[in-house]
């Protein structure tokens, strides 16, 4: 790396008690962290709220998002009656799940899981694809927004709660989660309230133990589904879509479970979770075993037991992901299957997409500029092109000729709909693809026509997406359509930089603009301190590139250098104020989150009655007054999860001694690629740096999706 900064630091200031373990705490899990801050209420509406009449884009987000649901439940409703063990499933889910068990866990009437016979016929042609929000009044609303209680409802609830020792505060919560007869069913089960976000497994005990008294203990059935559920949920919110059992049943026992699985068996006879069963070890012998061998049906061990295979982990998951995954397998299937390969002449990318219909191309944020050129020469071709990126920042960049994923998804920008509710196009470029999580890429897959050509583009070493699942690693790693890996690197000691932290080395780089500039400091205060200096003063004055277009990006929201401390600190420099509109000044820059997973950058304008108006991506936005202190936070540092899809002219990367814990190469990688013109690096961490570059370790997220797009290609082969 570069020489560092020869500037004298400021003299140390100690750190408060206890900050370091606090912060690295809250920096291990990163991906987790970022949806869980979503989930705590940052959610906010979407980017078309700028009046009142008209359909924003977060509530036809929405909405689309409810659709998918309301299929899966559908689709789980269709499986939902009694199957004896070993019977075969028959229909799209059962060819999707190939070489996955959905075992039955035997205890319980009417809750039954089979195993799914490997996939032997094409996938069933599309279903019509859902179609755009029809109008404002309609469009329903996610559960941290819905004020539709009634006030006997919140009283009863308000009651229940105060008799359980619970915060009043909740109130809201609970009755948005479960609904009018949120009282009843809290008396019923009090373990209930894990399902409301920020409710930890002690505080639904207490709860529990004061509304049952001596009916409360430890290994209550209703307990243990609760906490599996919460287990599995916890781990959406780093990125898993399913566990193994094992690592459930060992959670289960640190929250004094005394029979971990009989719980888990409990969870998935209640259809709380689903359990699946990787059939590698024996395909041939599993199928014997389905068709009932020469055991009697008395004598057939229970399906959980039958799961149990040495080597082979069997899987919980919750219906959503699973079924989720699922879809997006069918979906890529037949877009794989439903095009007519034809001769388009031109570069690799362009050759494979005219033969192929999923493609997959990697490269930096130069080899952009190739997926923009395949879908330039299919406009003249005359097809109907959309070209989608993860975020406004990434429309920008690409001067306005490209939407958001979530646009085109709600309709404010696009092609629109054809007669069957599908996507008018017949070439979709989805650029920043790994930030795409497993909901999201289904309802977009679900949304394409037969015959329309998909093309997923991206950058494999950033980090994944801030939602649950990992669809372009997992469709890379199945290998079931061409990958076109691009040959353009990113330019200039940035470029260099990043381009050998990608395989693992931390290297000098001549930077004779000052393209990249090393800044050592001793603990989290002069961290601080410094970032503002930078982003304030030195900068501006020798880069050239001013404070509203610089960048901090950081491990994580708490510590002491964390975005809460940052924000605070170039709030008080750069645009000091009372806070008057719900701890907002106009001019303060926000972060604004329309949907998990999407993080939308802007300034505060003003204020009326209405609400907070905010310009995002030059765009107006009005936020709701009662929304503003959930759905805002300070924008001027985000975290690195935050920020991926999205560059500034400037970044400052900022890494204090607590932060070790939270570093990866991707998360580096990601960091470290924000800036386009420069890159400041305030770095207090010393050896854990090169370290994490060079081990590359990273907290991998457990998937279905990948083993069932192999099923799918096997079958194919057959």
């Amino acid at each position: 790396m570069t020489e560092p900064s020869r500037e004298t630091p400021p003299e140390a200031t100690e750190p408060e008690p206890g900050e370091t373990d606090e912060a690295a705490a809250e920096l291990a899990p990163e991906a987790g962290e970022e949806a869980s801050e979503a989930s705590d209420g940052a959610v906010a509406t979407a980017d078309g709220e700028a009046k009142a009449a008209e359909v924003s884009e977060a509530q036809a987000e929405l909405a689309a998002q409810r659709e998918l649901r309301a299929r899966i439940e559908q689709r789980k409703a269709e499986k939902a009656a009694p199957v004896d063990a070993g019977a075969k499933l028959s229909g799209t889910a059962a060819e999707l799940l190939a070489a996955v068990r959905a075992v039955e866990s035997g205890t319980k009437s009417g809750a039954a899981f089979v195993e799914a016979p490997t996939p032997t016929s094409s996938p069933e042609p599309r279903r019509p694809a859902p179609v755009p929000a029809p109008a404002p009044a309609a469009a329903p609303r996610p559960a941290a927004q819905r004020q539709t209680a009634s006030p006997e409802t919140l009283t009863a609830v308000r009651e229940v709660l105060a008799h359980g020792g619970a915060p009043e505060s909740l109130t809201g919560q609970v009755a948005a989660t479960l609904g009018e007869g949120a009282a009843e069913a809290l008396r019923d089960d009090p373990w209930l309230l894990l399902s409301v976000p920020g409710v930890q497994p002690e505080h639904a005990d207490g709860f529990a133990r004061a509304l049952l008294g001596a009916e409360c203990g430890p290994g209550d059935p209703r307990r243990a589904v609760a906490l599996v559920t919460w287990l599995l949920e916890r781990a959406a919110l780093k990125g898993h879509t399913a566990l193994e059992d094992s690592a459930v049943r060992a959670e289960l026992a640190k929250l004094s479970v005394p029979d971990p699985d009989e719980a888990v068996r409990e969870a998935a006879a209640e259809g709380a979770v689903l359990l699946f069963q990787e059939e590698e070890p024996a395909p041939e012998a599993a199928g014997d075993e389905d068709e009932g061998g020469d055991e009697g049906e008395d004598d057939e061990p229970s399906a959980y037991e039958a799961a149990e295979w040495p080597d082979v982990p069997a899987l919980l998951g919750l219906d959503r992901y699973a079924l989720a995954e699922e879809s997006l397998a069918d979906g890529l299937a037949r877009l794989v299957k439903t095009v007519s390969a034809e001769v388009w002449e031109g570069p690799e990318l362009v050759t494979a997409a005219g033969a192929h219909g999923l493609v997959l191309h990697t490269g930096g944020e130069a080899a952009r500029s190739e997926p923009v050129a395949l879908a330039e020469a299919a406009r003249e071709r005359g097809l109907r092109v959309a070209v989608a990126t993860h975020s406004e920042n990434g429309v920008q960049r690409l001067g306005g000729a490209a939407l958001t994923v979530a646009a085109l998804l709600s309709g404010a920008a696009g092609p629109g709909r054809d007669e069957d509710g599908a996507l008018a196009l017949d070439l979709l470029v989805v650029l920043d693809a790994p930030q795409l999580d497993v909901e999201s890429a289904t309802t977009l897959v679900e949304s394409l026509p037969d015959g329309c050509r998909l093309v997923l583009s991206g950058d494999p070493d950033v980090l994944g997406s801030a939602g649950a699942g990992r669809v372009f690693a997992d469709v890379l790693a199945a290998g079931v359509c061409p990958r076109i890996a691009s040959r353009v690197p990113d330019p200039g000691p940035i470029g260099e930089l990043v381009s050998g932290i990608g395989i693992g080395e931390l290297n000098q780089v001549e930077a004779p603009g000052k393209e990249v500039v090393i800044v050592p400091v001793r603990d989290a205060g002069e961290a601080v301190h410094r970032t503002v200096q930078l982003v304030a003063d030195s900068i501006p004055r020798a880069i050239d590139v001013p404070a509203e277009q610089t960048q901090v990006i950081t491990v994580g929201h708490g510590g002491s250098a964390g975005t809460r401390a940052l924000n605070a600190a170039l709030k008080q420099r750069l645009n000091p104020g009372p806070g008057r509109f719900g701890g907002f000044d106009p001019g303060d820059r926000v972060t604004y989150v329309p949907a998990p997973g999407r993080t939308v950058t802007g300034t505060v304008v003003g204020a009326d009655a209405d609400g907070l108006r905010l310009e995002c991506a030059g765009e107006p936005l009005v936020v709701p007054k009662e929304r503003v202190e959930s759905a805002l936070r300070h924008g001027w540092a985000l975290t690195a999860h935050q920020a991926a899809g999205m560059r500034w002219p400037a970044a400052v990367v900022v890494l204090p001694g607590d932060a070790a814990q939270g570093l990866s190469r991707a998360w580096v990688y990601t960091a470290f690629g924000r800036g386009e013109r420069h890159l400041s690096v305030v770095h207090g961490v010393d050896q854990a740096l090169p370290r994490a570059v060079a081990e590359g370790v990273s907290q991998e997220r457990t998937t279905r999706l990948r083993p069932l797009l192999e099923a799918l290609l096997a079958a194919e082969e057959d």
